[in-house]
């Protein structure tokens, strides 16, 4: 190999190396969104669970974001049409999830995952 080639060969991975590197960051920053939202979809049927036994105010919600550890300033939890007994309570969980990889996440604005999850009502 000429020192020409090996130069060549040298600016090539100068140049790929980078854009190689903030791809399999953008991979492991998808990775970490897809584990929040299987959180999020966790907290949503921990909240409608204890929403169907629980009529408090604020129980789903605290049961949400310990169920699942998710940040409370960044999770917002509705719970909806709880009645009586055998009618069906909803509760949806919106989570907006950090892009935290370095690289990789100051190249994407924080995603927002949202599950939701009925069960009717017992007590």
């Amino acid at each position: 190999m000429s020192a020409r080639q090996r130069g060549q060969a040298t600016v090539e991975l100068a140049i790929g190396l980078p854009v190689v590197l903030v791809g399999v960051l953008l991979v492991v920053q998808v990775g970490l969104v897809l584990a929040d939202q299987v959180r999020v979809v966790q907290a949503a049927r921990e909240g409608a669970r204890v929403a169907a036994v629980d009529g408090r105010t604020g129980a789903a919600r605290h049961a949400a974001l310990g169920a699942a550890g998710l940040t409370g300033s960044r999770t917002r939890v509705e719970v909806g049409g709880r009645g009586p007994p055998g009618s069906d309570v909803r509760v949806q969980v919106t989570y907006r999830a950090p892009t935290r990889v370095p690289l990789a996440g100051a190249l994407l604005p924080d995603i927002t995952v949202r599950a939701d999850a009925t069960m009717r009502v017992e007590r």
